[in-house]
């Protein structure tokens, strides 16, 4: 019945398509009557006129500088028409109509995943009001709650803001914003994102952000935006459009002129049709988008699929991309005639005016110190520099060497140890002090470097406002030979727009990334705890805080572009075969028609396989670097009971009880491998240790 009730907005939507049934249908009837001389004039008049509709389509393309593949169906047609060959027409113009009903089914399937996050997205949400949990909670639409209401969260409900719980304890399904299968606790006092599920209890949550603001609905209007960009399918497909037509007209031609017989040029081009240049590759890249979704990967069109296949090197911003983006305070070096909780009071005080990273983190210090903080009526910050502020009295400035030597010309450099860096403390013109930041580096980092190379990223970069001793000191750890330290957001543009070799990436997370995420060839933020900036002006955005997405971004371009080109290869050379048989006679224009559908949905079938990987990736560079202490490379090969592998720099983990040898390269029983230099042996639950290169464990805060 659901069937029936569809035929009608399908017929609206496709109606040349129930036009050519329809004509096929009375063709036949009119053959079965008899009636062979109507029935040929039926098929060639309504052959001829969408042979004619089309024609008019394609010299609009082709005036406006677009030349498509339609040519050949057209020539097809009219051939076929021509010899009499009046059913092969109306299979073709039944396969050009149809075209586009195959390739919207195609296509459903391919963008399953990105569907599924738009129509996830929550509509209502249950608020008590004026936050009395005593009243009955009133359904609201999502678009109407504000900071601040109370809202009851029922179980498998997702969650329509953001919020912190209120309830003791919730569990909460994150997979649709990081892309993990597996629930997660929050506590009283968490941050929830809007987008999670909730679990088996319902939970009480106070809304910290509108709809619009939320996490959830950022990501929906990336995807959107994704989904209604045009894949570079056209381009694409017209890189082969005149090759491929000139090929075929010779083909035909040739067969024509040896055999004298005009039927065989009909029977040539029939086999010519464009469909599996048309159709298969947009196919792949919108699987290709889908498969990125699943992944917590969010791809702003084919595009950028495209460009992630191409791309020879890769920049990273410090902060917040390559380290955790979490400083915090180590150490307290004040100079002499100050004392160590005057100046991180005082620096404490001067930072409640800067918006950089370190002056949250330097903050928290002094509270945790139990200092009180001052408040200033003349303090003004000085982008990516320091602060200035005058409390109780005292000038103070907080920031880079350089700008409180500008007051301080006592000022000296300070001793930093690998991973560390140093803000600079000035009062009253004189140098009071620094206080010594570590960021740690993230544990896969190392890994996900490692990983691009492999995929074929030539050149590494690091791009960062730092210092060069904190810069160097994390690029030392993490392999990175090529270090761009003390930059601007303008000279971070800069320096992208001249990298070579091209494309470039650009991963960042901050709003002074924002510039060069859109300067870049393919610009990737951190979207889970990175600027709403960031993600508007990146063509990727990583929904979970994971730098090794950047990994999986490149390899599921990489893949996609292959999938499209095969199919495409796939479409062209089967079509050339054939062409080449019928040639010589061997397949009727019918059958031949009837052919190029197989060709049609074996070259369709194939873009279909950029919807999967045949596994999850970057599945085994996460299991292989599984341990506490995860490093780049190193062992000679591992297996345990999960049958994951050994690797990395320091150690991997083998999981489970059972024996791994470190280095080489190991498979187990779930297909994951790993391996590295160095070799060695291990034992036991969760173990798994080698004795290859020594392991580098960089403490780092950034900018």
């Amino acid at each position: 019945m659901a069937t029936l009730f569809r035929l009608p907005r399908a017929v609206r939507r496709y109606p040349l398509v129930f036009a050519t049934v329809l004509a096929g249908v009375a063709v036949l009837l009119l053959q079965w009557a008899g009636a062979g001389t109507a029935a040929a004039w039926t098929a060639s008049l309504f052959a001829s006129a969408v042979a004619l509709k089309t024609a008019a389509g394609m010299v609009r393309d082709i005036r406006a500088g677009n030349w498509g593949l339609d040519i050949l169906a057209v020539i097809a047609i009219a051939a076929t028409v021509a010899v009499g060959e009046y059913l092969a027409a109306l299979i073709i113009v039944l396969m050009l109509s149809g075209g586009q009903a195959l390739e919207d089914y195609a296509a459903g399937r391919a963008r399953g995943e990105l569907d599924a996050l738009l129509e996830r997205a929550p509509q209502r949400a249950h608020r008590f009001p004026g936050g009395d949990t005593t009243a009955a909670a009133e359904d609201i639409p999502a678009t109407e709650v504000v900071a601040g209401d109370l809202l009851l969260i029922r179980p498998a409900e997702v969650v329509p803001v953001d919020g912190e719980l209120v309830s003791p304890e919730g569990g909460f399904d994150e997979s649709s914003l990081t892309g993990e299968p597996l629930p997660v606790t929050r506590y009283a006092g968490d941050a929830v994102l809007s987008g999670s599920v909730n679990g088996t209890r319902a939970v009480l949550l106070r809304a910290t952000a509108t709809a619009e603001n939320s996490q959830y609905q950022r990501i929906v209007a990336l995807v959107a935006e994704a989904a209604g960009s045009k894949a570079p399918v056209v381009r694409l497909a017209d890189r082969f459009a005149v090759p491929f037509t000139a090929v075929s007209l010779l083909i035909a031609g040739v067969a024509w002129a040896l055999s004298g017989d005009p039927v065989r040029f009909a029977e040539v081009l029939v086999l010519a049709t464009p469909c599996p240049l048309l159709i298969a590759a947009p196919v792949a890249f919108l699987g290709g988008m889908s498969r990125s979704a699943r992944a917590g990967i969010i791809v702003k069109g084919g595009a950028v699929l495209e460009q992630l296949s191409k791309a020879e090197s890769a920049a990273f911003d410090k902060t917040g991309t390559l380290t955790h983006g979490q400083p915090e305070l180590v150490e307290v070096r004040p100079q002499p005639g100050f004392g160590a909780e005057d100046v991180l009071g005082l620096a404490a005080s001067a930072e409640q005016y800067s918006s950089h990273v370190l002056a949250a983190a330097v903050q928290q210090a002094a509270a945790a110190s139990g200092l009180a903080l001052q408040s200033s009526r003349d303090a003004r910050e000085v982008a990516t520099n320091g602060v200035e502020a005058v409390l109780g009295g005292h000038t103070v400035r907080v920031g880079k060497e350089r700008f409180v030597a500008e007051t301080a010309a006592d000022t000296v450099p300070a001793h930093l140890e690998p991973g560390q860096m140093v803000v600079y403390v000035g009062i009253d013109g004189h140098f009071a002090g620094t206080l010594i930041m570590s960021d740690a580096v993230r544990e896969n980092a190392a890994a996900t470097l490692h990983r691009l190379a492999a995929l074929g990223i030539r050149r590494t970069v690091m791009l960062t406002g730092d210092g060069p001793g904190t810069a160097g000191a994390v690029a030392a750890g993490l392999g990175i030979t090529d270090v761009r330290a003390g930059l601007l957001p303008a000279d971070k543009v800069d320096a992208v727009r001249t990298l070579s070799p091209r494309p470039v990436i650009m991963v960042g997370d901050g709003v002074n990334d924002a510039p060069v995420l859109a300067a870049a060839d393919v610009g990737i933020a951190m979207g889970a705890r990175g600027s709403t900036a960031a993600s508007e002006s990146a063509d990727v955005v990583l929904v979970a805080d994971d730098i090794s997405r950047v990994a999986d971004a490149v390899e599921i371009g990489r893949r996609t572009m292959r999938v499209a080109l095969s199919s495409i290869w796939l479409g062209i050379i089967l079509s050339v075969g054939l062409m080449l048989t019928a040639a010589f006679g061997f397949i009727p224009a019918v059958a031949g028609a009837l052919t190029q559908e197989a060709v049609d949905l074996a070259a369709i079938l194939n873009a279909l396989r950029a919807l999967h990987g045949g596994r999850r990736p970057g599945a085994a560079a996460r299991e292989a670097h599984s341990g506490a202490d995860r490093g780049a490379g190193g062992g000679a090969a591992g297996s345990g009971a999960d049958g994951g592998t050994d690797g990395g720099t320091d150690s991997g983990t083998d999981g489970g009880a059972g024996t791994g040898t470190g280095g080489g390269a190991g498979t187990g029983a779930d297909g994951s491998t790993g391996g590295g230099a160095g070799t060695g042996t291990g034992s036991g639950p969760d173990s798994g240790q080698d004795n290859g290169p020594a392991p580098t464990k960089p403490f780092f805060r950034t900018e």
